[in-house]
Formats: C-alpha cells, sequence, structure tokens
C-alpha cells in the first residue's frame, strides 16, 4: 500500500495503526479515508482492499471506503492517488505494476513512483495459481505444455493487463515450456476470470484469493502453483516446476 509521498504522514500513518488513541488525539484521520483499487471490483487487489477497510475503520474511528479506478494497467487510478491532497485520507492498494513496471512499458507516466508515492507497508503476499477453462483437454501442466505445442498459436492466456504479475507469469511460463500463445491483456483480473470461466480464453495465471473459489467451486480447473512450493490452501496441486516445467518460479 502506498500514499501520497510526505515522511511525516507515511509515519503518522503507520502510527495510527498501530496506536489508534493516539492518532484521534492528533487528529488524523479527521474525516474517511479512501483506499483506491486501480483494478475493476473482484479481483485480488479488490478482495485484499476490502477486508483491510474493515480492520481500519476499527482501529481509525473513521469510515474506510475502497474505490475501484481501472485502466491503463493501473496507471489511471496509481494517478488519482499521485494528484490527490498528501494529507495521508488517500491510499493506493495494488501489485508491483503501476510503481515498479509500468515506467518500463508505457512510453509516457502521469506520475513518478518514486517521487509521488512513499511506501507505508507490504499488505500481503499471495501464492499465484495457473489454471485453465475446464473444458480444455489438459489435466495437468504437462498435459497443457503437450497441447499448446500440439497447436501453436492456439491458446489464449488472459492476465489483468500488459505489464501486471499475470501476465509476466504468462511470459516467463510461455518462454520457458518453449510455447506459443497468445495474451490477452483486460482491464483487471475479475473480467478476465469471467472470459475463463465462458471459454473464451484458455488458461490464466491469477492469485489465490480470486482462484481459490472458482477452482473450488468447479467453474475453472486449477493444474499449479506458480511459486517455490505448494501453497497451504490448496497442496493438492503441485508446484509448475515440480509438474513439468523445471526452474519456473513466479510470486
Amino acid at each position: 500500500m502506498l500514499l501520497r509521498r510526505r515522511a511525516t504522514l507515511a509515519a503518522t500513518f503507520a502510527a495510527t495503526l498501530a496506536l489508534p488513541g493516539l492518532a484521534r488525539a492528533q487528529g488524523f484521520p479527521d474525516r474517511p479515508v479512501r483506499i483506491i483499487v486501480p483494478f475493476p471490483p473482484g479481483g485480488s487487489n479488490d478482495i485484499i482492499a476490502r477486508q483491510l477497510a474493515e480492520q481500519m475503520r476499527e482501529g481509525l474511528g473513521q469510515p474506510v471506503v475502497v474505490e475501484n479506478r481501472a485502466g491503463a494497467g493501473g496507471n489511471v487510478g496509481a494517478d488519482s492517488v499521485a494528484k490527490a491532497a498528501p494529507d495521508g485520507h488517500t491510499l493506493l492498494l495494488c501489485p508491483p505494476g503501476p510503481l515498479a513496471i509500468n515506467e518500463h512499458l508505457f512510453r509516457t507516466m502521469p506520475f513518478a513512483p518514486a517521487r509521488d508515492f512513499a511506501p507505508v507497508a507490504l499488505v500481503a503476499s499471495v501464492p499465484i495459481v495457473l489454471m485453465v477453462t475446464k473444458g480444455l483437454a489438459a489435466q495437468s501442466v504437462a498435459e497443457l505444455v503437450a497441447l499448446a505445442k500440439r497447436e501453436p498459436g492456439k491458446l489464449a492466456f488472459g492476465s489483468s493487463g500488459n505489464g501486471s504479475t499475470n501476465h509476466l507469469a504468462g511470459e516467463l511460463f510461455k518462454t520457458m515450456a518453449g510455447l506459443d500463445m497468445v495474451h490477452v491483456p483486460y482491464r483487471g483480473a475479475a473480467p478476465a476470470m469471467t472470459d475463463l470461466v465462458g471459454g473464451q480464453i484458455q488458461l490464466m495465471f491469477d492469485n489465490m484469493p480470486a482462484a481459490l473459489p472458482q477452482v473450488r467451486g468447479g467453474s475453472v480447473r486449477g493444474l499449479a502453483v506458480a511459486g517455490s512450493a505448494r501453497a497451504a490452501a490448496m497442496p493438492e496441486l503441485p508446484t509448475v516446476a515440480e509438474a513439468g516445467v523445471p526452474g519456473f518460479e513466479a510470486e
């Protein structure tokens, strides 16, 4: 999570989470706090932000509102925070893309990450899951790789946008497995998941909070987790590395 750059405000916000009584005595926050999620509702960032907002309301004694502002790989939402008053009442919760990756992908950026933001906290680190649409003739990573090699250029993988972590995970998978697949970027992980469920795309890497209910509900088929170890929440899924692509790791 990040907020507008001002060192004293970053320190104050960190203190308010631990010492809400002191924060109220100092007058912060004196109105509702906004958490901007630069992707549509329903994705992992949105899920995490709403869970965090509930806890923050109790500690801060003020409403904490989650706002979704999607577009341009997260740049639209991040820019709205960059241009907000630097008073600690507007926060950004996002993955690395808007602040560490996009400046290497976009010709121009509406903000400068190092100048316009100050880090507050690492909120969550979650596993990434490789999933396929349930109608695909692939029950394992090895079968998926074999299918993609038999039909080069025919399988499409979705992501939450160019430069997103699930996009880069897909590109790494393509490279390490020697595959020819089509990347389909969306304005967030939630619409990509909708098309995966509907069969418009064949596979996708997505974060565990969004992937788990879809896999458990039978809407999609989970093949593997992308990290270096199996995930406690889905121990039946192997890692991509142990399932057929040695050395693969994305988190």
